[in-house]
């Protein structure tokens, strides 16, 4: 008797490789980006900053990072929701930059209206999770639980001249919310800045961590 052929997903498939052919396509960054200037490995920063290596996601991947861009206008919808007041943002005031090829975009910016401080600005820095980081978030706060985050903030602060953020987290898996508030730290985002400097003007890559 013939055997029945194990189902094929040819929709999510492709699907799948149709993100990824997509991403194929997109342009290298001419930039450091401050998301990755808190990395463990300086090598890795110099690195990846001289595209000396292109990352390469499934399809999967790919959706969920989309999934989590599509989160930002429906975190900005809440908090408009409950009175915050945000500044439109239009290229020129989405980028920080310091002039040497580093900088970054930013997620939002809250002119007023926050709870816990209603006549301060704060950089709006948004991101999803799964339910085993976000539960790490939720314990450790995001400093621990995610520098590289930590740091992202600091050197859009640093950039902007706003000295506090807010760091918004949702858990992916039951739409739980997690809210911090980040104080500027002006030395060691002064050390951000100058390490990324450093990264960039190297004409040979740090040591490796390993």
């Amino acid at each position: 008797m013939a055997q029945i052929p194990e189902p094929v997903n040819g929709i999510a498939q492709a699907i799948d490789r149709a993100y990824e052919l997509e991403a194929k396509g997109e342009p290298l960054r001419p930039h450091l980006g401050a998301s990755i200037i808190g990395h463990e490995c300086d090598r890795y920063i110099w690195l990846s900053f001289r595209w000396a290596f292109r990352p390469r996601f499934p399809g999967r991947v790919l959706r969920l990072f989309e999934r989590g861009q599509n989160e930002e206008a429906r975190v900005i919808a809440w908090l408009e929701r409950i009175g915050v007041v945000m500044r439109p943002m239009g290229s020129e005031q989405e980028r920080v930059s310091f002039g040497w090829h580093f900088g970054g975009s930013i997620d939002g910016i809250i002119e007023s209206g926050l709870p816990e401080a209603p006549t301060k600005q704060h950089i709006l820095e948004i991101k999803t999770h799964n339910k085993k980081s976000f539960d790490a978030l939720a314990s450790h706060g995001v400093g621990k639980a995610k520098p590289m985050h930590f740091d992202q903030m600091q050197v859009y602060m640093f950039g902007t001249g706003i000295d506090r953020a807010l760091y918004f987290a949702v858990c992916k898996d039951d739409d739980r919310i997690y809210t911090e508030r980040v104080h500027l730290e002006p030395d060691y985002a002064q050390r951000l800045v100058d390490l990324a400097k450093s990264i960039v003007q190297a004409d040979r890559p740090p040591e490796p961590i390993s």
